[in-house]
């Protein structure tokens, strides 16, 4: 299952105040010590907890077994690869940012934005840190 599916189906399907098991709770609090403001939701494919870790918001999702799947933060443009933010002002000055984030996993990221200008929005997946493909582009009406 893609990342960003799975990210859809837990915010579609999530049920809060379920039971985290241990697995999860334990791979949690190796990775992100010194994170605070945990909340959690639980699916039937993935658990997701929403937390704060040096003044950023966080997302991360796991497997019941305590495997890691993805981290996701929210960014601001300044924060995007130099590549990926050159091709942005070079190719699509005409439009604004309405979302930026970044998943990792693996050791990957990918970066995702949503533009909107008065005639479309776009959604780009970064294709590597040199470039953008078009994910999704939906006509304003």
């Amino acid at each position: 299952m893609g990342v960003l599916t799975m990210m859809v189906a837990l915010s579609s399907f999530a049920h809060t105040g379920e039971e985290v098991n241990e697995n999860v709770l334990r791979s949690f609090n190796k990775e992100f010590a010194g994170a605070s403001n945990v909340n959690w939701e639980v699916s039937k494919s993935v658990v997701k907890a929403t937390f704060s870790l040096n003044g950023q918001v966080m997302f991360a999702y796991y497997h019941e077994a305590g495997d890691l799947v993805a981290v996701t933060r929210n960014l601001v443009s300044g924060q995007l690869p130099i590549g990926l933010l050159s091709d942005l002002k070079k190719n699509y000055q005409e439009y604004w940012i309405t979302d930026l984030f970044e998943i990792s996993s693996d050791d990957n990221s990918n970066y995702y934005i949503t533009l909107q200008n008065a005639d479309q929005t776009i959604v780009l997946k970064s294709a590597g840190t040199q470039g953008w493909q078009v994910y999704r582009k939906i006509k304003q009406s």
